[in-house]
């Protein structure tokens, strides 16, 4: 049997689909159809999937939060955290709410600056309520592995090992009073925020 070097070209037709090789099985079909077939199956999928009936839509699944107060707006000061449970006492529902004294993603208030966030890192379920920093308006660095996350921009990981944003709770207020609503985020090490 010849094995082919670098230069030389297997001898026989190389558009067959018999394999180069006595021993070797006969090809169902060709890579140029196999292509083919594939990008047919692509193309089609999408006109198939929107015929009416075809494919069942799905219903959006809805939890519902409690509502409960967490704070006053003309007792908070800026850059100093309030500590609260939510959604409930279980574990990992320590959040933070706090006065950033700048804009930020999801801020309520006067001038949207006030923000809500899980103090569990969403690496490893590293403790966050004491990383608090005011110059940066950050959370961590986490114990654990370090990661920071970004309480202007919605808690987005800022440098570590965490790949998803910190749980941001949602806020809303009525006079002077803050009311946790919901939550935007899985809670670290649990499989649904309100049952645990």
């Amino acid at each position: 049997m010849m094995i082919p070097t670098m230069g030389s070209a297997p001898k026989g037709n190389l558009g067959s689909r018999k394999g180069i090789r006595p021993d070797e099985p006969e090809c169902l079909f060709s890579r140029r159809e196999m292509l083919f077939k594939g990008a047919t199956a692509l193309a089609v999928l999408p006109i198939v999937v929107h015929f009416p009936g075809s494919a069942k839509g799905l219903e959006a699944i809805l939890t519902r939060y409690p509502r409960k107060k967490i704070g006053s707006l003309k007792r908070l000061v800026t850059d100093k955290p309030v500590i609260f449970n939510y959604p409930d006492d279980g574990a990992q529902s320590l959040s933070l709410l706090i006065k950033l004294g700048a804009r930020a993603g999801g801020g309520v208030g006067k001038d949207q600056d006030v923000v809500a966030f899980n103090a569990t890192c969403t690496h490893q379920g590293g403790p966050l309520v004491a990383s608090y920093k005011a110059e940066t308006k950050t959370l961590g660095a986490c114990l654990f592995h370090l990661t920071t996350f970004d309480l202007t921009r919605h808690g987005i990981v800022v440098s570590g090992q965490a790949y998803q944003s910190l749980p941001q709770v949602a806020l809303d207020v009525v006079g002077n009073d803050i009311y946790a609503v919901g939550i935007t985020g899985l809670l670290f090490g649990r499989f649904d925020n309100i049952k645990g």
